[in-house]
């Protein structure tokens, strides 16, 4: 089974930074694409920043500037780095890949499936 792992939360001052990292561990074929996502309290979930498959990486505009989403491919690794953050970042932070296993490989009409971190707490303080 693939797991996805993050790293890096934590407690931070507005202005500092934080990166967050999201390994990906497994019978792992392929990853087309990577996300990072985030949830305040009472709010859904939203798109920070992604790399798609094909495209432009992309960001959410109140992260434009701020954030750098990056990814290693020969470490099935993902990254956020955060920078000059805001209180109105504080957030559980979730990776998202899309991937396909070596399991599902002609299996699978389509073996590309989305999968999930368990989630990071990002506290910024005023």
């Amino acid at each position: 089974q693939v797991q996805l792992v993050e790293s890096g939360g934590g407690l931070v001052q507005a202005g500092g930074s934080l990166r967050l990292s999201c390994v990906a561990s497994g019978s792992i074929f392929a990853i087309a694409a990577v996300a990072w996502y985030r949830q305040a309290p009472g709010k859904q979930r939203e798109l920070v920043a992604a790399i798609p498959a094909r495209g432009d990486t992309n960001y959410a505009d109140s992260v434009k500037g701020r954030f750098t989403i990056s990814r290693d491919n020969a470490q099935n690794t993902v990254y956020l780095q955060m920078n000059n953050l805001k209180p109105e970042d504080t957030a559980v932070y979730y990776c998202n890949m899309h991937l396909a296993t070596n399991e599902d490989m002609g299996v699978r009409t389509d073996p590309f499936q989305d999968y999930w971190g368990q989630g990071t707490q990002v506290t910024v303080s005023s």
